[in-house]
């Protein structure tokens, strides 16, 4: 198959530091490319790949200097997508909705995954207003506040098998929490539990722009001997920090699409206690590759259970449910339907009986036809 796939240019594929996104495009681009597609991947020119890169602005938009709008630079994106669009079979966007208007005629042969969270306003229009055009979500929780919409599967995240090695015998004595700093991310949270437990906690981070005022308000004045910050880390670190780490703590407050850094720590046989937000209750095997608890005093009781877990059972889990090969799988599986689907749409239109939408459920641990 010949599959474009176009990624969102504030970060390269995959991303230097922080970027759940491009990350996603990444693992999966490659996965593509191993099964013995062809592959255009349009991205920053920074980005790195073993499919064609089609660069699209000359670095990352977040660490340019001199970007202070990305409109122009997707604008420029989306006319070389529309250009070249004849050459592909599948169009496969990560941009959010951006491509929608000019896109619409080739709705059949696009997909959409939807990565941010879908209960802000004018979510529910946008998708009613573009409803022939083909959604994906990353979990069925991801769902919810935009129900009618046109999701043509679910496809939980997948990362490669060896990106990230297990520690089955951690010696770093602390819990971890890593992602980005914002008040929904639940860092106060994680330094309550720690330091109810008597545990040290490491905080590996982002910290946007926009919550500057908060992380030194609200995060920084909790820092101490026992709460370290230590910034952002690239995936070469995450293997030993979160590996070395005795638990992921995961106490968010928003509702979650899919949670990444989850299966990270699963792929190191890290366990996780987390708060039932969002996807995470579809991601945690509640006992086996973690707890799933409501409040922080359930997190304060859970946590001795969630460090005595088996952590080759943790791994294990990660190994059934969430590699990178299958997601790509999954997404190969879906991008052959909608060409069989949009190669029957004459006949559809022409009153044969055929289903008009038929929905497959991609879950991360089976594959069925809904």
């Amino acid at each position: 198959m010949k599959i474009a796939q176009i990624a969102p240019l504030a970060e390269s594929v995959p991303p230097r530091l922080y970027g759940g996104t491009e990350r996603i495009v990444s693992f999966l681009t490659e996965e593509l490319v191993r099964a013995g597609h062809d592959v255009t991947l349009f991205a920053s020119a920074d980005s790195i790949t073993g499919a064609e890169l089609v660069s699209c602005a000359p670095t990352a938009l977040r660490l340019g200097a001199t970007v202070r709008d990305p409109i122009p630079y997707l604008m420029l994106m989306l006319d070389r997508v529309r250009r070249s669009a004849d050459e592909f079979d599948i169009l496969h966007f990560h941009i959010d909705a951006l491509h929608f208007p000019l896109f619409r005629p080739l709705a059949g042969r696009t997909l959409t995954t939807l990565h941010g969270r879908q209960d802000l306003p004018g979510c529910k229009p946008l998708y009613l207003g573009f409803s022939d055009m083909p959604l994906v979500s990353v979990s069925d929780a991801q769902r919810k506040p935009i129900t009618t919409a046109n999701f043509a599967a679910t496809v939980h995240h997948g990362i490669p098998a060896d990106l990230l090695r297990p520690t089955y015998d951690p010696r770093g004595g602390y819990l971890a929490f890593i992602g980005r700093i914002s008040p929904e991310k639940g860092p106060e949270h994680a330094v309550a539990i720690a330091r109810a437990v008597g545990i040290p906690l490491k905080i590996a981070a982002k910290v946007d722009r926009a919550d500057e005022t908060y992380f030194h308000d609200r995060v920084t004045p909790l820092l101490g001997t026992d709460v370290e910050f230590i910034g952002e880390i690239n995936d070469r670190q995450k293997s030993d920090f979160l590996g070395e780490a005795r638990a992921l703590l995961f106490p968010i407050d928003w509702p979650e699409p899919f949670g990444l850094v989850m299966i990270e720590a699963m792929a190191c046989g890290t366990p996780v206690l987390a708060f039932r937000h969002g996807a995470v209750p579809e991601v945690l095997d509640h006992g086996v590759t973690g707890f799933i608890v409501e409040t922080l005093d359930q997190a304060i009781a859970a946590l001795p259970r969630v460090i005595a877990l088996d952590r080759r059972g943790v791994r294990r889990r990660f190994e059934e449910r969430f590699t990178a090969a299958r997601m790509a799988k999954d997404y190969v599986s879906l991008y052959r339907a909608r060409l069989e689907r949009s190669k029957r749409t004459t006949e559809e239109r022409s009153g044969d009986g055929l289903p008009l939408h038929r929905e497959y459920v991609f879950n991360g641990s089976s594959t069925h036809a809904a």
